[in-house]
């Protein structure tokens, strides 16, 4: 096997999946914003960074060896802090280099009206996190064209799995059951993600890829099925209309669209997770729902 060694920029949850499903022989590294997170990457075989937003001579020396570059840190209002901080590196400082996959989000495409859409979809997001998602997934495109190297754009639904879902907020009393008319949401299960990147690394795909599952869903429906597998009794159904919502919360059901996986089924992966009822199941069955811990509370998505 050719030496493989990857990088991921912001190696947190789904990074650190992706570590627990690398193939023998293959070197992961990643960085961390905070010090006192180096220990959970290494406790998942991560050769752990801090990154602040400026390269330091070590993150330097490990990309010039780097066959495969993750990218999954957010922009902000100054833009994408990898680009910001590594794009001459990358250019120049990175021979190796073979592939890159960059994270990023179905809410680049906006609202739909509940249509079903696909990677072919016209994008229109609003102003704000998607609106700065998409110029990132558009400067990487960019890059990738410049360095004539294959650039993944991996369009991610809501995020969910051990330690993350619907068990865990019945369990510790945060699962809501939101009722919307006709309000559907995608999601995507944390080891399908890691399976995903692994794909299009392995075969050096490029291009843009929704990385989803097949059955948009109620949140409601997901919250009461949970409730029934744990045989637990449901929280009750709240009217979205007399909800008391964060702003934040409120826009992210400003948006409604069942997003197809087209691009990446018709080169030949095969999601693990295809739907919501099989990775409950699967969770419950193996007792991984509870995961480390480590979920990141801050997003509606999690209450699906």
């Amino acid at each position: 096997m050719t030496e493989q060694n990857f990088f991921i920029f912001g190696a947190g949850y789904s990074g650190k999946a992706f570590a627990r499903q690398r193939p023998e022989g293959v070197g992961i590294a990643g960085t961390t914003r905070s010090a006192e997170k180096v220990a959970g990457l290494e406790a998942v075989g991560i050769e752990p960074f801090v990154f602040d937003g400026h390269l330091t001579p070590e993150i330097r020396a490990k990309l010039a060896a780097t066959t495969h570059l993750v990218v999954s840190a957010g922009p902000g209002d100054d833009g994408d802090p990898v680009l910001n901080a590594a794009r001459e590196a990358v250019i120049h400082g990175m021979p190796q280099l073979r592939w890159i996959g960059y994270l990023s989000t179905v809410g680049v495409y906006g609202d739909h009206g509940g249509a079903w859409i696909d990677e072919t979809a016209t994008c229109r997001p609003k102003p704000g996190r998607s609106s700065m998602r998409l110029s990132a997934e558009q400067a990487w495109h960019e890059l990738g064209e410049q360095i004539a190297r294959p650039v993944a754009i991996l369009r991610l639904s809501g995020i969910y799995g051990p330690g993350r879902n619907a068990f865990v907020n019945l369990e510790n009393g945060t699962a809501k059951r939101l009722v919307k008319q006709d309000q559907v949401f995608n999601r995507i299960h944390v080891q399908d993600i890691s399976g995903a990147l692994w794909f299009l690394a392995e075969g050096d795909y490029g291009g843009v890829f929704n990385v989803t599952d097949d059955e948009p869903a109620p949140p409601q429906d997901v919250v009461a099925y949970a409730a029934d597998k744990m045989g637990v009794a449901p929280p009750p159904e709240i009217p979205f209309e007399t909800a008391q919502l964060s702003p934040m919360a409120r826009s992210f059901y400003g948006e409604n669209k069942r997003v197809a996986n087209t691009a990446i089924k018709a080169l030949g992966y095969a999601f693990s997770m295809p739907d919501y009822r099989k990775a409950l199941d699967s969770m419950w069955a193996h007792g991984t729902w509870r995961g480390e811990g480590e979920g990141d509370r801050r997003s509606p998505i999690r209450q699906g």
